[in-house]
């Protein structure tokens, strides 16, 4: 009788720890919200203003997003920040203000371990970067931008529910600058944060 209690805890205790195994794996169906920080490296020659090269300096700001997974591979990810403040400076004139810059993204996500029980969880994604641009220079308006963004991340289970996020993304930014010249960013992004699956 005493074998027979110490094989049915035995058993019910594998099975709490399959479902708890289960609940990590990535479903159809699945939402998640995260929120982190990004430091943003825009590198140098950034374009030109008046004929003038232009460098724009890199930034770091707060981000958040969410997503949607329709399979238990592929996702959708709605994301973006706070703006992001830019300094500004040519060749020849040295500090020449600052601009903000406010990126919003839509990325289809592919994740190669989606349906496995793993508490590590990477991702690639791909996808339409929106730029808009703020507080310019006086005197200085830069359009709006439209371009392709690429990123790669992984989620790390800390429970069923909560994951820490780390991510890399590439954006084609490229805008006109009404005084004559144009901004090409092209910004390479690195951040960190919090995933909450629900």
């Amino acid at each position: 009788m005493s074998n027979m209690k110490l094989i049915s805890a035995a058993v019910i205790a594998a099975g709490f720890a399959l479902a708890s195994q289960a609940a990590l794996a990535y479903n159809a169906g699945d939402v998640f919200v995260r929120g982190g920080v990004a430091q943003t490296d825009t590198g140098s020659g950034n374009g030109n203003l008046n004929g003038d090269s232009l460098n724009v300096q890199s930034a770091r700001g707060f981000t958040f997003g969410a997503g949607y997974l329709f399979t238990d591979k592929v996702g959708v990810e709605l994301n973006s920040s706070e703006k992001f403040e830019h300094d500004l400076n040519t060749s020849a004139l040295g500090d020449v203000g600052s601009v903000d810059r406010l990126p919003v993204n839509l990325l289809v996500n592919y994740y190669p371990m989606g349906g496995l029980d793993s508490r590590v969880q990477p991702y690639v994604g791909a996808g339409l970067n929106y730029t808009r641009f703020s507080g310019e220079p006086s005197g200085v308006n830069v359009d709006e931008s439209y371009g392709a963004i690429g990123q790669v991340g992984v989620d790390l289970a800390v429970t069923d529910n909560i994951m820490l996020n780390g991510y890399a993304s590439y954006a084609d930014v490229n805008a006109d600058i009404n005084v004559g010249g144009e901004v090409d960013i092209e910004p390479v992004t690195i951040g960190g944060g919090v995933t909450y699956r629900f």
